[in-house]
């Protein structure tokens, strides 16, 4: 029986699937601002506490959707440093990414 380890055949030229994925370049993960999706999770949690309260909705609706904005603050939070630490990570694997600063 022969063995068809790829290692084993050092001649023979790479087919298949490994030609296709062999010749193209990886793409870069995607790192977009993350402080919109935090402000707009925010902003569905302060949305739903309001509608509860409008519609008479059971007051437990009313407190999770509370404790959802106030967890959200730390995530925010935590956001806006990730964003901070994203324009460093772009300045080191992009030098010619500028951002520009407002003032």
């Amino acid at each position: 029986m022969s063995d068809l380890s790829p290692a084993t055949r050092a001649d023979a030229s790479p087919t298949g699937l490994s030609v296709v994925t062999g010749t193209k370049p990886r793409p870069e993960p995607l790192d977009p601002p993350m402080v919109p999706f935090a402000l707009a999770g925010l902003a569905a949690f302060v949305i739903a506490a309001i509608v509860f309260r409008l519609a008479d909705a059971p007051d437990e609706w009313f407190d999770i959707a509370v404790g959802g904005f106030l967890v959200g603050i730390p995530g925010l939070i935590t956001m806006i440093v990730h964003d901070r630490n994203r324009k460093r990570r772009r300045a080191l694997t992009h030098p010619e990414f500028r951002v520009e600063e407002a003032s």
